[in-house]
């Protein structure tokens, strides 16, 4: 008698472990992490900013790579939502760093359109080339 309930309990929990799920559940596909570089020239006392897509949230990172002259000028970098003529930075999106090679500004984003700025910062005496790099999904 014992074997006979030992095996009903074991057909039990192979029968509730086992077997197709017909939920319908899928499983989400990784996202592929997407990189944007872009280049131009901010004049003194002013900005430039270029546009790009997220689509889906998660992490951003902005990396001025380059700025200058001089080359160790510090430049207003920061991520904002497009807004007529302008990029309408978000709260705590912007800083204020020397190109490097490293990310200067990092943060989540959900999924949408958003800008990346340059700016002058007050220390600029002539127009200043750059290129930045966003990486985002």
């Amino acid at each position: 008698m014992k074997t006979v309930v030992g095996l009903v309990v074991l057909l039990w929990f192979v029968s509730a472990c086992g077997g197709g799920d017909s939920s319908g559940s899928v499983l989400s596909a990784p996202t592929t992490l997407v990189t944007d570089s872009f280049t131009g020239t901010v004049a003194v006392g002013a900005s430039d900013f270029h546009s790009f897509s997220a689509s889906s949230g998660g992490a951003v990172n902005v990396t001025l790579t380059a700025a200058g002259p001089p080359p160790t000028l510090y430049m207003g970098i920061g991520v904002g939502t497009p807004s007529a003529s302008a990029c309408a930075l978000l709260t705590n999106g912007s800083v204020v760093a020397p190109a490097g090679l490293t990310a200067q500004l990092s943060g989540t984003i959900s999924a949408g359109t958003y800008c990346v700025s340059v700016f002058d910062v007050g220390n600029q005496t002539v127009p200043v080339t750059y290129a930045v790099t966003v990486t985002h999904y």
